[in-house]
């Protein structure tokens, strides 16, 4: 039987750059899309996926994600005091009982590879999920549980995958894959002309834990940066590593277009929300 996968790391170091001014002293993952921030959403999706500790890799100004997941007695007194039971209970229940949150600081911003690479002492010798925040997948069930299925189908490392134009080969990892969906190519990045597929790496990772040794081996690649991409590639020639198109919606909130998009579709669907939203936008486009 496969081990079960009990941790999911969330790299969440970087300093969302493209989204500033709103970035300046507010981690881009602390970004709402409609009345929860993107980083609730990705907690949310690891857990439905059976993770029990949520190992957050941080920097300097990444607090405020701290803040979140902790409790706040006061607020939770002033909630109960006014008798706006829903509220309290939608803020107590960010965390479920069971699940445990693990801060480690990473104290150079030294990529996405050596992110994972310190989340080490925390996950142990035991397969984990990495789950990027920016991408922000609307699907039933979660990504993350479609991938924990398909792990235990193999036993081997799962990386989920879409297809995206040839022209956008260069903003991604991109996999070649054999009849299997084992991946026999991964290469970070690559101009359209020397891409080997369309089919490109998104946020979501179910790795082996020996990917922590090939990290530790990695020497920095494009970007000056330990390239998670590239411990992959390492692993290829002793260790099986599967690609996974998902089923579900990626909305890629790490550009305003895409956080856009996903606070309308999320918006759409919103229970409380959602007619009216519609509407809203219905007269929007008629006027």
């Amino acid at each position: 039987m496969p081990q079960p996968i009990r941790a999911a790391v969330f790299p969440v170091a970087g300093r969302g750059t493209r989204f500033l001014p709103a970035t300046k002293a507010s981690p881009k993952e602390m970004l709402p899309v409609v009345d929860k921030p993107l980083i609730q959403y990705a907690v949310e999706e690891a857990i439905a996926a059976g993770a029990t500790k949520l190992v957050f890799v941080t920097g300097s100004s990444k607090r405020a994600i701290e803040d979140h997941f902790d409790s706040d007695p006061e607020l939770e007194r002033a909630l109960m005091d006014a008798g706006k039971t829903e509220l309290l209970e939608c803020i107590q229940g960010i965390v479920p009982a069971g699940v445990s949150c693990i801060y480690i600081r990473q104290g150079e911003p030294l990529g996405l590879g050596h992110a994972v690479l310190c989340a080490r002492p925390a996950v142990g010798d035991e397969p984990f999920f990495v789950h990027l925040a920016d991408d922000l997948i609307r699907a039933n069930p979660p990504c993350l549980a479609q991938m924990a299925t398909e792990y235990e189908k193999h036993h081997g490392s799962v990386i989920a995958v879409e297809t995206v134009p040839k022209t956008d080969t260069s903003s991604y990892g991109i996999v070649a894959i054999d009849d299997r969906h084992k991946i026999t190519q991964i290469v970070e990045k690559p101009a359209p002309e020397d891409a080997p597929s369309e089919l490109a790496v998104v946020g979501r990772y179910l790795l082996a834990p020996n990917i922590f040794d090939k990290l530790e081996s990695t020497g920095r690649g494009a970007g000056g940066e330990i390239q998670l991409t590239d411990a992959i590639a390492d692993m290829l020639g002793s260790s099986d590593v599967y690609a996974y198109p998902f089923s579900g919606e990626r909305y890629d909130c790490g550009n305003k277009l895409g956080y856009l998009q996903a606070t309308v579709a999320f918006g759409l669907n919103h229970p409380e929300i959602g007619s009216r939203f519609r509407a809203q936008l219905r007269s929007l486009i008629d006027a």
